[in-house]
C-alpha cells in the first residue's frame, strides 16, 4: 500500500474535527438531514397535494398541504393570520407571527383544521395532541414578501440581486418536536420509516413551509390583478429558502443528546475516511469533482454579509478556492488516491477551504456513503455501567476530556457566560456571571467545570471502587 493510504482508512481525530472553529466552518454535505430527507421523497416519488387552500385575497386564512412518504401521509396545517407593525418580532418573547404550523400525522379533519385554528396561532400557550407531530412559526421578510408580490402582480419576476440579499420569504423563528407542548413524543416515529432519523419530521416541515410561501406569494399577486399577474418562475423559486431567526435551543440539546453529536460526526467523517481509500477514481468522477468547485467559487461570489470577521474569510476562501480548482486537474486527479491527496494538500488552506473541499469530495460518491444516514439516529441511549470502576471512569475521563481538565476555571474568561432557563418563556438564555443575577440557578451545560469535578472526586477515591458507591456519595 502506498505511503499514507492507510490513514484514510481512519477517521480525523476527535480533536481535530471537534472544535468549535471546524465545525463552525463544517458545509452541508449529502449527509446532511435535508439532503437526506429529499433523496428519499425523490426515491419515493412522493407528489404533494393540497386538499385545503382556504386564503383570502390579502393572504390571510389556512391551507393544508398532504405527502405520503413510507406509507404514511403527514400533512403540514398552515394558518396565515395579520400581525401589526409593533407585533412584528423574531424575539422568541413574541407572542403573534405572520404564520403557525402544525405537521398533522394523517390528514385532518374539518375538526382537526378548527381545533388547530384555534390553538396553534398561540404557540406555546396553546392545547396540542399527539397527532401533531411539530409546531412552527414564522415572520415574513416584510420588503422582500412586498417585492415579490408587487414583481408578480405587474408581470415580472422578482429583482435577482434582491432576492440573493434576503433568500426567503418567510423565517422561521422555533420549529418545535419531540414532545414539546403536547405535541407528540419522538417514541412516536422513532421506528417509522421515512421519519425514523433525526429531525426528518423538522425537516419535512420545513421543506412544505416553504413551498407554501411560494404559493401564497403567487396567490396574493394574483388577486391584485386576475389577468396580467405571473406566478414565481422555477429558477426563482429554487432562490428562495426559508430562513430560521433563532436556533439557541440547539446549545442545549447538544450537550444533552452527546451520542446523536457523536453518531452525526462520525457518519461524516467515516464518509470521508472511505473516500479517501479509493484508489482509483474514473474520469466521470474527476470532472464531476471538477465541475462542483467551479460551482462552489461561483457560489461563494454570492455571499455577502456586513460582518468585517467573515467577510476577511469568504475573501480568503475565494481566493483558496482558485488554487483549489489550479490543483485539481485532470491528469493530477487520474493518479492513484485522488481524493486522499486532495485531503492532504488542503492542509496549507485556511478551516473553511478545508471543510468545503471534504464536502465537496462526498459530494458524487452517494453509491459509496448514503447507507450511513441510516445510522446518525440513537437507537441505544446513554447507558450506566454500575460495575465499572472509579480507575476505569477516570482513565476515560482523561483520554476524552482532557481539553477540560487544561481548562484553567479560575480565569475570569473561562467562566464570564452562564446558561439560564427565561422564567418567562422557559427557553434557555446566556448570562453574563458577573453582570447579571442569576448564576444560582445556572443550568448544567458548564461541562468543562463539571468534568474537572468529576476529576476532582474520581481522585479522592480508591481507583478499585465502584461506579455505583461513588454515586451514592456523589448523586
Amino acid at each position: 500500500m502506498p505511503a499514507g493510504v492507510g490513514a484514510a482508512n481512519r477517521l480525523r481525530a476527535p480533536d481535530q474535527v471537534m472544535t468549535l472553529e471546524r465545525m463552525g466552518a463544517a458545509f452541508p454535505t449529502r449527509l446532511s438531514f435535508m439532503r437526506i430527507l429529499l433523496r428519499r421523497l425523490d426515491a419515493e416519488k412522493a407528489r404533494v397535494t393540497r386538499p385545503v387552500w382556504e386564503i383570502d385575497d390579502s393572504g390571510f386564512g389556512r391551507a393544508v398541504y398532504s405527502a405520503t412518504l413510507s406509507g404514511h401521509t403527514y400533512s403540514l396545517v398552515a394558518f396565515a393570520t395579520p400581525l401589526a407593525d409593533d407585533k412584528r418580532t423574531d424575539r422568541v418573547i413574541a407572542e403573534a407571527w405572520d404564520a403557525s404550523f402544525a405537521l398533522f400525522d394523517g390528514v385532518p379533519t374539518r375538526d382537526d383544521l378548527d381545533r388547530l385554528e384555534a390553538n396553534a396561532p398561540k404557540q406555546e400557550v396553546g392545547r396540542f395532541e399527539p397527532s401533531e407531530l411539530v409546531l412552527s412559526r414564522a415572520n415574513k421578510s416584510v420588503r422582500l414578501f412586498e417585492h415579490v408580490v408587487e414583481r408578480l402582480a405587474s408581470g415580472r419576476q422578482p429583482d435577482g440581486d434582491m432576492i440573493a440579499s434576503v433568500g426567503y420569504l418567510m423565517r422561521t423563528t422555533a420549529v418545535y418536536g419531540n414532545g414539546k407542548f403536547g405535541i407528540a413524543d419522538r417514541v412516536v416515529l422513532e421506528n417509522r420509516p421515512g421519519l425514523d432519523g433525526p429531525f426528518q419530521a423538522e425537516m419535512l416541515t420545513v421543506w412544505l413551509i416553504r413551498g407554501f410561501t411560494h404559493d401564497l406569494a403567487d396567490h396574493i399577486a394574483k388577486a391584485r390583478n386576475p389577468v396580467g399577474a405571473v406566478r414565481l418562475s422555477a429558477a426563482t423559486r429554487r432562490n428562495l429558502g426559508i430562513g430560521n431567526a433563532t436556533g439557541l435551543g440547539m446549545a442545549p440539546f447538544l450537550v444533552n443528546h452527546p451520542l446523536l453529536l457523536n453518531n452525526w460526526v462520525r457518519a461524516r467523517e467515516t464518509a470521508l475516511a472511505r473516500v479517501r481509500a479509493v484508489e482509483h477514481a474514473d474520469e466521470g468522477t474527476n470532472a464531476r469533482v471538477r465541475e462542483l468547485i467551479a460551482r462552489a467559487a461561483r457560489h461563494v461570489r454570492q455571499w455577502k454579509t456586513d460582518d468585517a470577521r467573515q467577510k476577511a474569510r469568504i475573501a480568503t476562501l475565494r481566493r483558496e478556492l482558485e488554487d483549489v480548482r489550479a490543483l485539481a486537474t485532470e491528469d493530477w486527479l487520474s493518479r492513484p488516491y485522488p481524493w486522499d491527496r486532495m485531503m492532504k494538500a488542503a492542509q496549507v488552506w485556511s478551516v473553511e477551504t478545508r471543510e468545503l473541499v471534504a464536502a465537496l469530495l462526498l459530494e458524487p460518491h452517494g453509491a459509496l456513503v448514503d447507507d450511513l444516514a441510516d445510522d446518525m439516529a440513537d437507537r441505544v441511549g446513554l447507558a450506566l455501567d454500575p460495575a465499572m470502576t472509579t480507575g476505569e471512569l477516570l482513565a476515560l475521563l482523561r483520554e476524552g476530556y482532557q481539553w477540560a481538565l487544561d481548562l484553567d476555571s479560575d480565569a475570569p474568561d473561562s467562566t464570564a457566560l452562564f446558561w439560564y432557563v427565561s422564567e418567562e418563556k422557559l427557553e434557555p438564555r446566556l448570562g453574563w456571571r458577573r453582570e447579571e443575577p442569576g448564576a444560582d440557578r445556572e443550568m448544567p451545560l458548564d461541562i468543562a467545570r463539571q468534568a474537572q469535578a468529576l476529576h476532582a472526586d474520581l481522585c479522592a477515591t480508591g481507583p478499585a471502587r465502584s461506579l455505583a458507591g461513588l454515586l451514592l456519595e456523589h448523586p
